[in-house]
């Protein structure tokens, strides 16, 4: 069984080979989260500083799914920092390895992901993804709702443009 935890900046930067691994692993089987294959190892990298430095801010929070110390997916939480927006965060790169793919890893990180949303004061969750990933299926499952559909959003790695689904969740406050 995996275990997810919420990871401190220096976690993240003594782990980023593992981490760009996955994101490199999730690209190239086909993942919509901001990259095109083939990603680099070196893009991949900088996109983890940059995750790190947000980490160090507090602008970001970050959960790792792990089995026998591998990395095996995360899930991150933007939290909105604006004066009105402090009740909710944005839900980015929900990633699996693909060789964990179809165990309830997934399921498992968007649960942590609304229980550390909770914790952080946030009622309102929302995320976007490629319309008709099965990423939608998951998310519909996980009590999110879909707010619409965005066409032409994303270039895809066969040169054309994807739709991208945008969803959101209420969430209940924490007592």
């Amino acid at each position: 069984m995996a275990t997810i935890e919420a990871w401190a900046p220096t976690q993240a930067a003594d782990n980023i080979g593992a981490l760009s691994a996955l994101l490199i692993d999730s690209v190239m089987h086909g993942a919509s989260i901001g990259f095109l294959p083939p990603l680099h190892h070196d893009e991949a990298q900088r996109y983890w500083d940059g995750v790190i430095a947000d980490l160090r801010a507090g602008r970001t929070q970050l959960l790792v799914a792990q089995r026998d110390g591998l990395v095996l997916g995360s899930a991150q939480l933007a939290l909105a920092e604006k004066p009105n927006a402090r009740h909710r965060a944005e839900v980015q790169k929900v990633m699996v390895h693909s060789s964990a793919r179809r165990q309830g890893l997934a399921t498992a990180l968007i649960h942590a992901i609304d229980t550390l949303a909770r914790a952080q004061g946030r009622t309102l969750l929302v995320l976007d993804t490629r319309q008709g990933d099965p990423s939608e299926q998951l998310y519909q499952q996980c009590g999110y709702t879909l707010a619409g559909i965005i066409p032409a959003y994303a270039q895809n790695g066969a040169g054309g443009h994807d739709a991208t689904a945008i969803y959101y969740r209420l969430l209940p406050a924490m007592l």
